[in-house]
């Protein structure tokens, strides 16, 4: 099978660490049950300069390279590996992080992954020296995934457009009321949810 995994927040827990990143540099107290939207200017009260050193903040090394795993998230895409699945790490995230973005993967024992940068919320990163292209949406929506996994209500919008593969809503506080209706989707919550849904198609 062909399996596309999304990165923050499905494979690390980075929703935590920017609320921990949000008090420190703002005061906000919010916790990860309380961030209800995928917008994080909105769901941590920042003006535009507020949110724009957050997320400057948010692509750093020094954050990026300390983010801690998703509970089962690393033991069954070693499993995956060993069972000759395909899989493709797809990130919204810059391609300027791509070389920390490969030590965290490397650290973690799945440096064989590869991992595709896509504008999946419309950012547009400016192009980077030495590092891989930043794809359009409408590329990543040309390529067949039997199984998808992604946390985005915007990304899971745009990948229902598939006409074929399954898709696994990562539950996360900011898509729990995401439809989930029909044969080809279902909401998991955690990596042995995740791995049970696998083995029974």
């Amino acid at each position: 099978m062909r399996i596309y995994v999304d990165f923050d927040d499905v494979l690390c827990e980075t929703a935590p660490a920017l609320a921990v990143l949000a008090r420190e540099r703002f005061g906000r107290t919010v916790t990860f049950e309380q961030i209800h939207t995928f917008n994080l200017q909105t769901a941590f009260l920042l003006d535009e300069n507020q949110y724009q050193e957050l997320m400057e903040q948010a692509h750093t090394p020094a954050f990026l390279r300390d983010l801690v795993p998703i509970a089962g998230a690393i033991s069954c895409l070693e499993a995956w590996l060993q069972q000759a699945q395909e899989v493709v790490v797809v990130t919204g995230r810059p391609a300027a992080t791509h070389r920390v973005t490969q030590a965290w993967l490397s650290r973690h024992g799945l440096a064989a992954l590869p991992v595709w940068y896509v504008d999946k919320y419309n950012r547009a990163y400016p192009a980077t020296p030495d590092a891989p292209p930043f794809l359009p949406l409408p590329v990543l929506l040309q390529e067949h995934f039997d199984l998808v996994i992604d946390d985005s209500p915007m990304a899971l919008d745009a990948l229902q457009q598939r006409p074929a593969g399954h898709t696994i809503v990562f539950d996360r506080p900011w898509n729990r009321t995401y439809p989930c209706s029909g044969a080809r989707i279902a909401r998991c919550r955690g990596w042995q949810e995740v791995a049970t849904f696998f083995r029974a198609l």
